[in-house]
């Protein structure tokens, strides 16, 4: 960009200069940030940029900018931000992973990168140029990044704190993407009436009389360059009525027209590749005759564009209004001679994109090129981009038949990019196609999955399993399976199941091995001692496709059978596959599930790690947060002011209701509000969803008994003795028997309780029957026996951090006289989550590069964290953190 006058363009802007000079002030300090700059197109939003380059002493400067027509080229923006920091040298200092990973990113290598990875290598790469000095990063027309570029750079920006690294960012309002709304901020206003008298006088050429510049003024409301650069032009007489940046446009436009043909052509040329490369723009022009230093210097007078190492339009709105200006038969022309001296070889991305552009219709050769392209682009990351580029391809498709695969291929993309009403505008397209049927009903359950549109996402997917029944059963049992795993996740199992089975029953052909939905067909219809047998055959099959493809529902089925063995080994499985493949779903799935597995076994600490990593990778794609892992430990712990915070949140949300009601019975239990408890648990197990149905059984038998509910408690009690019977484990048969110690009182269920729960991993179903049996046994006059059962209790639920429950204890032991031993605070009280995840991870002896990797933050983000670690444990090393054993939590 040309040097703005100064301080003209700057007038009015004092306290947006205040911020900037904070921001800056502060990452020299190694108090990293970012600020957006909000504002309609000439409010001064570069003019700002400018001003901070060149008032951050001792920074190095980098920078990019959005470009409205390169927005399919997957990190392309964030190519050109690194490149100055890209040098053998720079690139030398970074972990070998680090390196190649961006070199995939930005086609230097082949590879498959994922967002995470490109992520914290660009963290990496900013944090090792800013040890050397202050880094200042400058992104202007962030409204125009490609995809893949703007979400890495949200990211980064977000986890700078404790770098000295500052990132300054414009963008366009209307239009400013939403991932920009989690940064600081600052909105951009017009001129007040005195400071543009004050800027147009200042920088007015001509004498204006008052009438036109009163006209003026009331035009430009206020823009700062409608204030520079209308005055250049002449017909005012009539007043204009259109927007302001499209006026400014025109007065570009005007100064262009009055340019010899060859500086015009040249100008065209350059607003067509934004890189800005002369290597490319000067061979490119030479190809069409032009006398090429004559015409760029020409250019450079008129101020519309520099033309030196880089070629730089004075202003964005200049660019695009020498690229519109252009007829379509020129801007064609542009592009061909761009897409002649671009290598296929080296750049075969970005020749394809102007060969694309320089085409007058379909062309089945380009329309290949580009195809081949989203390939490429999809290997690096860049799902949006291989979206748009299909989409285009599909355009040029001379082929009916292509141009439809080609069009469902990119509403695929587009649904697996996140942006499910794009994919749905696109699909709208193809209309009725009796061929495509199955495909389209799938993707619009896909699309009405993504979109939360009540339970349509289900009923479409199984019509699409219908559908293919005859012409291919292996893809009509996996609709099923995705119909199934679809009501899971928006918590309606139940009230679809019925529809899945009966579906999948009816569309069953030829002999085949039982799978899934077979085991749940008999466990509707004959229950669970039919069933088990065959799930757990199911689940015994390590390698097969229930834990390769369907992992959620291997979670939920070893859950049903109170197998938490088997529900430990496919964490650990999850945990393993998401680490390698760096795929975030797994990584979610297999974080939630530790943290389900870690309550349930009373390993709080580790539970709240898992969830704080989870909400981290939540953050870092932006997608909301699982609210009922973090209500279902603050249940556990007794917590009822968060957990109904966390409850009202998920309520809102409408998120797995029966879980939120499964939370609400433990926590009321825990604080022995047994009317609330019962009220909850009957919601659970109404809704009788696999998996979740069974453990809120014992929470209403319990509820029900204090209630003197005792018929509801005995029929409660005999669906949970039903359940667990079938599935034979020491969990399930350990909490049946203390349900039916709670309704019979006979004292030899609450032992066998405590027998079967002694080995099992289940510590809070362990303490809780030691619980029930001292309560019972204090109400039989039994003083000395109830002592030890409830000072067993008493400490099994403090140490792990079952507060209420441990309370409720501890309220029996005073009843008997006795008062339970006072247990010092757990360190997950006296840190945040986050700092309880990196203390925990330290503890083990990971680095703090290690740990950056793993929470998405810069490896000084974590040195920091490590400081108010050591502060708020009162010590002082790593070791002394490896020497404390309340990290490990409980076995």
């Amino acid at each position: 960009m040309l040097p703005s006058p100064a301080p003209a363009p700057l007038t009015g802007r004092q306290e947006q200069i205040g911020s900037i000079k904070e921001l800056i002030g502060a990452a020299a300090q190694s108090r990293g940030g970012a600020l957006v700059l909000r504002g309609e197109a000439g409010i001064g939003k570069s003019a700002l940029l400018e001003h901070a380059r060149q008032t951050a002493p001792g920074f190095r400067v980098i920078r990019t900018a959005g470009s409205e027509f390169e927005s399919e080229l997957p990190y392309a923006a964030l190519h050109q931000l690194c490149r100055p920091l890209l040098s053998p040298e720079g690139l030398g200092e970074l972990p070998a992973q680090h390196r190649d990973v961006l070199q995939v990113a930005f086609g230097i290598a082949i590879g498959q990168p994922d967002f995470f990875r490109v992520g914290l290598a660009t963290l990496e790469l900013l944090a090792v140029a800013a040890h050397e000095s202050p880094l200042l990063c400058l992104v202007d027309d962030a409204h125009w990044l490609d995809p893949a570029s703007l979400k890495v750079l949200t990211f980064v920006a977000r986890r700078i704190p404790d770098d000295s690294v500052a990132v300054l960012i414009a963008a366009r309002t209307p239009g400013t993407p939403d991932e920009l709304d989690t940064l600081p901020g600052i909105e951009l206003g017009g001129l007040d009436d005195a400071q543009a008298r004050s800027l147009l006088a200042a920088n007015s050429r001509i004498t204006l009389d008052d009438q036109v510049r009163d006209r003026l003024l009331a035009e430009a409301r206020g823009n700062p360059l409608a204030l520079l650069q209308l005055p250049r032009t002449d017909g005012f007489a009539v007043p204009d009525t259109s927007s302001v940046p499209s006026r400014i446009e025109r007065s570009f436009q005007a100064r262009l027209a009055d340019l010899p043909a060859g500086a015009r052509l040249l100008l065209t040329i350059a607003s067509a590749d934004p890189t800005g490369d002369p290597a490319l723009l000067w061979p490119a022009a030479q190809r069409l005759g032009i006398d090429v230093p004559a015409a760029s210097t020409t250019a450079t007078v008129s101020g519309l564009a520099e033309f030196a190492t880089r070629v730089r339009f004075c202003h964005p709105l200049a660019r695009s209004a020498v690229y519109l200006a252009a007829d379509d038969t020129q801007r064609r022309t542009a592009h061909r001679v761009l897409a002649d001296v671009t290598d296929p070889a080296t750049d075969p991305d970005r020749h394809a994109w102007h060969r694309a552009r320089a085409g007058a219709g379909p062309d089945e050769e380009v329309a290949t090129e580009l195809e081949q392209a989203a390939a490429r682009a999809l290997s690096r990351g860049g799902v949006i981009a291989a979206a748009d580029l299909i989409e285009r391809s599909a355009a040029l498709s001379l082929d009916p038949a292509k141009r439809i695969e080609r069009t469902l291929a990119a509403v695929q993309a587009k649904l697996d990019a996140g942006v499910p009403d794009a994919a749905a505008d696109l699909l709208a397209t193809v209309g009725n196609s009796a061929a495509h049927e199955p495909r389209l009903d799938l993707l619009r359950g896909q699309i009405a999955f993504a979109r939360r549109d009540g339970g349509d996402g289900p009923m479409f997917v199984i019509r699409a399993g219908q559908r293919l029944a005859t012409q291919d059963p292996e893809q009509s049992r996996r609709c099923f399976l995705d119909a199934l795993e679809m009501s899971l996740a928006v918590g309606r199992a139940q009230g679809v199941m019925g529809r899945v089975l009966e579906a999948a029953e009816a569309a069953s052909t030829g002999r085949r091995s039982p799978d899934i939905l077979d085991a749940l067909t008999v466990l509707t219809t004959d229950g669970h001692a039919a069933a088990v047998p065959l799930i757990r055959k199911i689940l015994e099959d390590v390698a097969g496709p229930l834990w390769t493809d369907r992992p959620g529902l291997t979670a939920v089925l070893a859950a049903e059978l109170w197998d938490l063995d088997t529900h430990a080994a496919l964490v650990t499985w999850l945990m393993k596959t998401g680490r390698a493949s760096g795929s975030p779903l797994v990584l979610r799935l297999g974080l939630a599930q530790l943290a389900s597995n870690s309550a349930l076994t009373g390993d709080l600490v580790r539970a709240t790690t898992a969830i704080a990593e989870e909400e981290a990778i939540a953050d870092a794609i932006g997608a909301p947060r699982l609210v009922y892992h973090r209500l279902h430990l603050a249940a556990m712990r007794g917590r009822r002011e968060e957990a109904t915070e966390l409850f009202e949140a998920a309520a809102a949300s409408e998120e797995l209701s029966a879980n939120l009601h499964w939370a609400a019975a433990v926590l009321n239990n825990g604080l022995a509000d047994y009317p609330a408890a019962l009220v909850a648990a009957r919601l659970a197990t109404s809704q009788d969803e696999i998996g979740l149905a069974g453990f809120a059984l014992p929470e209403l038998v319990e509820a029900a008994v204090r209630c003197g509910e005792a018929a509801e408690a005995a029929t409660a009690l005999e669906e949970l003795t039903a359940r667990t019977g079938a599935s034979g484990t020491a969990v399930g048969l350990g909490i049946a028997a203390y349900a039916r110690g709670l309704v019979t009182g006979v004292e030899e269920h609450y032992r066998e309780a405590i027998d079967r729960l002694e080995g099992s991993p289940a510590l809070p179903y362990r303490a809780r029957a030691h619980l029930l049996y001292g309560e019972w046994l204090r109400r039989e006059g039994r003083r000395k026996d109830c002592r030890e059962h409830l000072a067993t209790a008493y400490e099994l639920l403090s140490g792990a951090g079952l507060e209420a429950f441990a309370q409720r204890a501890a309220g029996e032991l005073r009843a008997t006289g006795e008062r339970a031993r006072r247990r010092t605070g757990h360190t997950y009280d006296e840190l945040t989550p986050q700092e309880l995840h990196i203390a925990r991870l330290v503890s083990t002896g990971a680095t703090s590069n290690e740990v950056a990797a793993r929470l998405f933050i810069s490896p000084r983000t974590v040195d920091t964290h490590l400081g108010n670690i050591y502060r708020k444990l009162g010590i002082s090393s790593r070791r002394q953190l490896r020497d404390r054993p309340d990290l490990v939590g409980p076995s």
